[in-house]
């Protein structure tokens, strides 16, 4: 049976981010995952999920003024330094948080900047990211993100997250694969999961249309469920979806879909 990790930016919002930590091992989540833990202090997220017995899988790199609609920096010519920090940044949080990885957001593609700036700068981004992370014993995710809920963001398929992964040459770079986005962009979720398994770290899930939780669209999660057990994916997988009404409410999905 697949472990689920419950994705606190998206589920218990209910109440406040902190509060979650209790809701989510409540619910029977023995793993969580977020956005960004950067608006708290490292040892106060380290005693909630002590607290409540939890480990956290997954955070991101920071990612600009999300706030403001920026989705990234990663592909910015022009934010080299920002990302920089930003890496060193989240490696001080992992080591504190016990988290074994963590993803980069590549960005929308600025206005001023050509594919082919954007393309050179992720990649020299991510290899020094890259670098970084493998001197903490950590592995570094990037991950494919639709165009129909973030337009312009620049990785937005699997082939060119291979590419690039194979481009950038880093044995610790790897690709969050997320279903829904994969869904909505290409498809073929059960052949690209077997296909590409070796070189994917962590998945996410939410159903389509609405991005709401399995068995609300789509998505044929009972089949993919039993095929990603039987491919051999050992990770967590991150539920990364928008409570249909409450959370809560909708947990059923979890005993009847695997």
């Amino acid at each position: 049976m697949p472990k689920f990790a419950a994705n606190l930016t998206m589920l218990f919002n209910e109440v406040d981010f902190l509060e979650r930590f209790e809701k989510a091992a409540s619910a029977g989540f023995e793993a969580v995952e977020f956005l960004f833990p950067y608006d708290y202090s490292a040892e106060d997220l380290r005693k909630r999920l002590d607290d409540n017995k939890l480990k956290v899988v997954l955070h991101n790199l920071p990612a600009g003024d999300w706030a403001a609609g920026e989705r990234g920096i990663a592909c910015h010519p022009d934010r080299v330094n920002e990302f920089r920090e930003g890496v060193a940044k989240a490696i001080g949080y992992a080591k504190t948080l016990g988290v074994g990885q963590l993803n980069c957001l590549a960005g929308k593609l600025p206005a001023a900047v050509s594919p082919e700036q954007a393309h050179k700068t992720f990649v020299e981004n991510l290899r020094f990211a890259a670098g970084e992370l493998k001197k903490a014993g950590l592995r570094l995710l990037m991950e494919p993100i639709n165009t129909y809920d973030i337009p312009g963001f620049f990785l937005n398929r699997t082939e060119q997250a291979l590419a690039i992964q194979k481009e950038v040459g880093a044995d610790n770079l790897f690709i969050q694969y997320d279903i829904y986005h994969a869904q909505r962009m290409e498809g073929e979720l059960a052949a690209n999961i077997k296909n590409h398994l070796d070189k994917i770290g962590h998945l996410q899930l939410a159903d389509n249309p609405g991005r709401n939780e399995p068995g609300t669209g789509e998505i044929n999660y009972a089949f993919l469920f039993k095929w990603i057990d039987s491919v051999g994916y050992k990770g967590w997988i991150g539920c990364e979806y928008k409570p249909k009404t409450t959370t809560e409410a909708g947990l059923g999905w979890r005993a009847a879909l695997s």
